[in-house]
């Protein structure tokens, strides 16, 4: 259901109410979409099917063996003598 910023606010509970019972409410600004009020359960569901961000990075592309090869190899010693 969409609801105008003013009628949210004057009946914000029966916006959560709503929320917890029907699904997502959105509240629109000067006729344009502007949040969308959720359950917490509905709230819980998106997060637990969204990666986390290590998850995110461990899933990129494969290293190719030769570059893998090449950062194994590498001098573990700095570049360049930086005197602090």
């Amino acid at each position: 259901m969409d609801w105008q910023l003013q009628d949210a606010k004057n009946q914000f509970s029966k916006v959560v109410q709503k929320a917890r019972s029907e699904g997502p409410q959105t509240v629109t600004l000067r006729g344009e979409r502007a949040v969308v009020v959720l359950s917490a359960e509905d709230y819980d569901a998106l997060l637990a099917s969204r990666p986390s961000f290590v998850d995110d990075l461990l899933s990129g592309p494969a290293w190719d063996d030769d570059l893998a090869e090449a950062v194994t190899a590498r001098d573990k010693t700095p570049s360049r003598d930086v005197a602090f």
